[in-house]
């Protein structure tokens, strides 16, 4: 009887504790607070900074910041003409390049982004970069890392950050959050599921194009990520993340829509 009780009480409070996602309006889950997740987030941030070596490379790091800023902008641009503006509070926005040859770059909770210098010759110019920039930090602003946790904290029956960490080690609720944002993916891109993962990238088109950045660059940019995989992608079926054809086809379809950001940026 207890049993039902409670599973009825959780029942309640999940289908309470929703959200809604920016630009594509799809209510989400969401058992925690950003004004819990973003100190946690900052943490592990600045963890991750310290175990890692920073760029020395000047004009490289300065385009990631210049184009993080004219993204942060866009952002914040979109979220004040929506009424949107108190879903950034607690937001301190930092990007940063980190010498390591991997392939990826994440956000976490809150606007602190990490590029890798190993994507960059797939990004292959500002532009390139401004996709995935983009990308990223639609992540953070459609709260998929907070999604990711509240989903993992309502299969165990957690309804907050708080008791999880009654029940688990700092050190476990720490990988939690690195594995919801993707921080602990040697692979990138593999962090979300598809549904989330093509939604930021439908976001993140957006962003860029507000940014004044030409959102057709997004889909080759894909072609260039395949390529770069070289044919060892898995089915779309097994994966977590969508094909990139798959990708490439959405993002072509989304053109009409970004661009008109893109020719409202430029005047």
């Amino acid at each position: 009887m207890i049993k039902k009780i409670i599973s009825f009480i959780l029942l309640t409070v999940v289908l309470l504790a929703c959200a809604t996602v920016p630009v594509t309006n799809r209510s989400q889950l969401s058992l925690v607070s950003n004004a819990e997740l973003i100190p946690l987030s900052f943490q592990n941030y600045k963890q991750v900074l310290s175990e890692g070596n920073l760029s020395t490379n000047v004009e490289q790091t300065a385009m990631v910041k210049r184009v993080g800023v004219r993204i942060q902008k866009a952002v914040e641009e979109y979220m004040a003409n929506n009424g949107l503006s108190r879903q950034l509070n607690g937001f301190e926005w930092e990007f940063n390049l980190i010498e390591e040859n991997t392939v990826n770059a994440w956000c976490m909770p809150g606007g602190k982004v990490a590029f890798y210098t190993g994507i960059l010759p797939i990004c292959k110019d500002e532009t390139g970069v401004a996709v995935v920039m983009g990308h990223e930090v639609a992540h953070a602003i459609a709260n998929h890392g907070r999604e990711r946790m509240s989903q993992q904290m309502a299969f165990n029956g957690i309804l907050s950050v708080g008791s999880m960490a009654t029940g688990a080690s700092a050190n476990r609720l720490d990988d939690i959050l690195l594995q919801a944002v993707g921080a602990a993916s040697p692979l990138g891109m593999l962090k979300f599921g598809r549904e989330q993962e093509s939604e930021s990238d439908h976001i993140g088109l957006i962003f860029m194009a507000m940014a004044g950045y030409d959102p057709a660059a997004a889909p080759e940019f894909w072609k260039r990520m395949s390529a770069q995989a070289g044919g060892s992608q898995q089915p779309e079926f097994l994966s977590t993340h969508p094909s990139s054809e798959t990708r490439i086809a959405d993002l072509n379809k989304w053109q009409a829509e970004a661009n008109k950001y893109y020719l409202k940026s430029a005047r």
